[in-house]
C-alpha cells in the first residue's frame, strides 16, 4: 500500500490512497507510541478516525486509504470534523 499508493499530505495528516476497480472503501491506520505514549490516547485517535471515515465512506467509492495522524493533541470532535474533511478533499 505504501509503494502503490499516492501519498498525499494534508494539514499534518498523511494519507495514502489506492484506488480499486470496484468494492467498498477500505481504512488503514498508523499510529506509534511517538504520536501517542498512553495506549489510551493512540486508541482515543484511532476511534475518531474510524469514526470520520464510517461517515464519509459513502462518498469515497472503491479506496482504499491508510492515515497517519500528526503529533500533538487534538479534542475528539475537532479530529473527527477535520479528519471528514480531509476525506471528503481526498473522494474529489
Amino acid at each position: 500500500m505504501l509503494r502503490r499508493g499516492e501519498r498525499r499530505v494534508i494539514e499534518g495528516y498523511t494519507f495514502f490512497v489506492a484506488r480499486r476497480p470496484a468494492g467498498k472503501p477500505r481504512l488503514g491506520i498508523l499510529i506509534s507510541r511517538k504520536h501517542a505514549a498512553a495506549a489510551v490516547d493512540r486508541n482515543r485517535i484511532k476511534r475518531c478516525i474510524r469514526e470520520a471515515f464510517r461517515l464519509e465512506q459513502e462518498r469515497l467509492g472503491p479506496l482504499d486509504v491508510l492515515v497517519r495522524p500528526p503529533y500533538g493533541r487534538r479534542t475528539s470532535p475537532d479530529m473527527v470534523s477535520l479528519v471528514r474533511t480531509l476525506l471528503a478533499r481526498l473522494s474529489a
